[in-house]
Parts: C-alpha cells; structure tokens; sequence
C-alpha cells in the first residue's frame, strides 16, 4: 500500500517540476551538481584538506534527486518543502567528511529557503543559521577558508534570487486573479445595463400592447371594425417592440473587448509596458466580438511572456464592411508562436469568415491584423 502511494506521489512530484512557461529547461540547475567533483582536480586532490570519496558521493546524489524533485516541484506544499531543506541541508553536512565541496547540497537548500512563504526575516535568520553551522563544521574539518567563503556568497545570491523569483510568481498569480475579476465585473455590469435597458424598453410597450388588447376584447361585439384597428395598433406595436429588442440585443457594444482591454492594461502595467489604444465605438455581433476578444487576449499574453516590448498599440477600426483589430508591438518580434494559442485564434476568426494577419520581423516587433466582415452581420 505504501509502495503505491509513494509511487503515486513521485511521479506527481516530478510532472510538477515542468514550469508552465518554460518547460523542463529549469532542471538544467541540476548541472551545479557538478561542483561536488571540483575535488578531483588535480591541483585540489592532493590537498589533504580536500577529502573526496566517491562512494558516499554517489550515494548522496541518489538520495538529493528525490528531495530536489519534492521540494522544487510546483505542487509542492509548506511540509513536503521543508522536508526537502531538511535533507538536503543534512547531506551536506553528512557527506563533508567524504567532500570537501558537500557545501553544494546547502547552496540548493539556500535557493530552497529563498522559495519559501515563511516572512522575509525568519528566512533570513534561518538562512544564517544554517550557513553559521555549516561553516563551523567546515572549519572543524580543516576545510581551507575559501570553502566557507564561496558557501556563503553563492548561497546568498541564490537566496536572493529565488526570493525575487518566487515574488514575481505569487505577482503573476494575483494579476492573473485581477484579470478574471476584471472579466467577471465587466461581464456582470453588461448584465446589469441590458436588464436597465430591456426593462426601460418593454416596460412602457407591454403596457400598451396590455391596455389595446384589452380595449379590443371589448369592442368586438359592438364595433368590429375599431376593434379590428386596435388588434392591428398591437401587432403594430408588437413588431416594433421585437425589432427594438434585436437593435437593442445587437447594440451590446464590445463588452467582451473591454474586459480583455482591461485586463491588457493590468498586464502591460504590471509590466511598466505603455499602450496606445484607439478603438471606434460601434456595434459588433456576439460571436465576432469573441473571436476578436480572444485573438487580443492571446495576442497580449504572447507579447508579455515573449515580446520583451517597450510600446503595444492596439485599434479597433470599422473600415469597408469591416471590423479590423490591429495589435502591434516593438518587441523582439517573437511575440506570436506556435503553439500559444495562434490555432484557436485563427479557426475562431476564419470560422466566421475573417482573416488572421501576422508579420513578424526579427528585432522589429510584430503586428497583429484581425480582419472580420459585419456589414451583413445583424
């Protein structure tokens, strides 16, 4: 039962070492895994202050990938961390009698630490902690000074930089919370203002259409012919209540857009990136302002994971029976690829009959054009 569950879980551990914009590259960390053999270097190995063994070597190595995957992982929890600094911290210094460069394990342990949500300043204090015993048994073991120097340096920095790393993710968390509250809000006041509008709309006409049916029931038995021109005032009164609803219904003006807009301007301010934006208030049917909400979705997340921009300019333009929405950038010119989301971009917009435009020039930028045809749309 153990055996399964535990297989269950490290499988789970190591799917969530795969970060979600830049795949399985981040395990090339592993390659600092090196360092345990700078001993071996001739100049280094004959120094007796410089043990190597490679027995206890190996074996460390087998037990530090099961802690590194656990506590590296996305999915990892506040214990399953700890555990993995506990550890690694313990083979570090278990292994300082076989290795004079054990101090790789609390470097790892130290970027570990900086990942951590406990406050700021316990991190600290723990990162000292554990630095001030290691260096004390390095000290103890005849360890040359420099040892302890490279220790603590390399492991503050990578302190500091899995701090600053794992600030930027928690930020890209709650931006991305921002955006769908952004959406949600945006889609409930488009609900609120169509019911004001359906409500200012039919009210008054149903109490017409009410009165002249009634009045008509009325009248058929003493004057057929006036009831026959009030019956006719209601079917009147009637088609021009539901063109009014359809004019009103098609009248729904870029709701999805403006939320999209919205959250495009969270992302690029979170990114310190300007905008120029220019969009021409007109009526959209439902289904094109999707697949133009869509394509400026796709097209802005692209620029803010790839573009490296310093300027995104967006219009929206209604030019010959056209809607054309314009997305350019002055960024690398990588900020639309393959893979992340272009397809559903295109089939949502040749799917009702428009056309995707892009052109991207190495180191100049890329510009997005979203043709879709509304001449005839009602």
């Amino acid at each position: 039962m153990q055996t399964r569950e535990s297989n269950r879980i490290l499988p789970a551990a190591l799917r969530g070492l795969r970060h979600p914009e830049q795949g399985w590259t981040h395990l090339w960390n592993l390659a600092y895994l090196g360092f345990l053999f700078v001993p071996v270097v001739p100049s280094l190995a004959e120094s007796p202050h410089m043990p190597f063994a490679w027995g206890p070597t190996l074996l460390s190595l087998l037990l530090f990938l099961p802690l590194f995957a656990l506590g590296f992982s996305r999915r990892a929890s506040g214990i399953s961390a700890t555990v993995s600094v506990i550890g690694m911290i313990a083979l570090g210094c278990g292994l300082l009698p076989w290795n004079a460069f054990s101090n790789t394990y609390i470097i790892y342990a130290a970027s570990l630490i900086g990942h951590q949500r406990l406050p700021l300043a316990w991190r600290w204090l723990l990162l000292a902690a554990v630095l001030g015993i290691f260096c004390a048994l390095l000290l103890s073991f005849n360890v040359p000074a420099f040892v302890a120097a490279i220790t603590v340096m390399i492991s503050i920095a990578a302190f500091v930089g899995n701090h600053y790393q794992a600030e930027r993710e928690r930020k890209r968390a709650e931006l991305k919370l921002s955006h769908d509250e952004v959406r949600r809000i945006a889609a409930f006041a488009e609900r609120e203002r169509i019911g004001r509008d359906l409500h200012d709309l039919l009210g008054h006409t149903l109490s017409v259409i009410a009165l002249k049916a009634e009045l008509a029931s009325r009248l058929v038995s003493r004057d057929s012919a006036a009831a026959q021109v009030e019956i006719e005032e209601v079917a009147r009164i009637s088609r021009e209540t539901l063109d009014e609803v359809r004019r009103a219904v098609s009248g729904i003006r870029n709701a999805a857009l403006a939320a999209e807009l919205a959250s495009a301007r969270l992302l690029m301010e979170a990114d310190g990136t300007p905008m120029d934006i220019d969009m021409q208030p007109f009526a959209l049917p439902s289904e094109t302002e999707s697949a133009l909400a869509l394509a400026l979705r796709e097209a802005m997340t692209n620029v803010h994971r790839h573009a490296g921009a310093s300027r995104v300019q967006i219009s929206l333009t209604r030019e010959d029976g056209n809607a054309v929405l314009r997305i350019s950038d002055n960024g690398r010119g990588e900020g639309i690829r393959a893979g992340n989301g272009l397809s559903g971009m295109q089939e949502r917009i040749q799917a009702i009959g428009g056309r995707l435009e892009i052109n991207a020039q190495r180191g100049h930028g890329t510009r997005l054009v979203a043709v879709v045809p509304i001449e005839n749309a009602t």
